[in-house]
């Protein structure tokens, strides 16, 4: 008779499989990170980021997106004004309110990043067949 297979175990194997997969992906983001932005800490690049994808947002967004008090993304701010990744100007429609914009060296880092990250990626996929990158890029997207 046939051995019985829970499908349970099949998707547990995968789970696991994933989680390796998705811990070596994130050692290989942390170490573009480490080389290329040694001139900011994690949370001034996830808030550069976030400027990135919201360009002009107001500081009180900016605090509620990075899960922080107002008074420590303000802290954050200063230090990025101060270090050249971030430039402030009053609001269009309320000028009491302040915008956030990236400088161009915060828009050279994050190239940096990600050309670093891409580089290194490029280096693990030029290990597998076309069809196994393929086949990973159907899987993830």
């Amino acid at each position: 008779m046939a051995e019985l297979h829970d499908p349970r175990d099949s998707a547990l194997s995968a789970a696991v499989a994933l989680d390796a997969a998705a811990g070596a992906l994130l050692t290989v983001w942390e170490a573009a990170r480490e080389r290329t932005t040694s001139r900011v800490s994690g949370a001034q690049l996830r808030a550069v980021m976030v400027v990135e994808q919201h360009d002009g947002i107001n500081l009180r967004r900016l605090a509620s997106r990075l899960d922080m008090l107002l008074s420590s993304a303000s802290r954050l701010c200063d230090r990025l004004v101060a270090a050249g990744m971030l430039e402030r100007e009053p609001g269009r429609l309320d000028r009491r309110e302040i915008a956030l914009h990236l400088t161009p060296e915060a828009r050279r880092l994050l190239t940096e990043l990600r050309d670093d990250r891409r580089e290194q990626l490029a280096r693990i996929l030029s290990g597998m067949t076309a069809q196994g990158r393929e086949a990973l890029l159907h899987g993830i997207l």
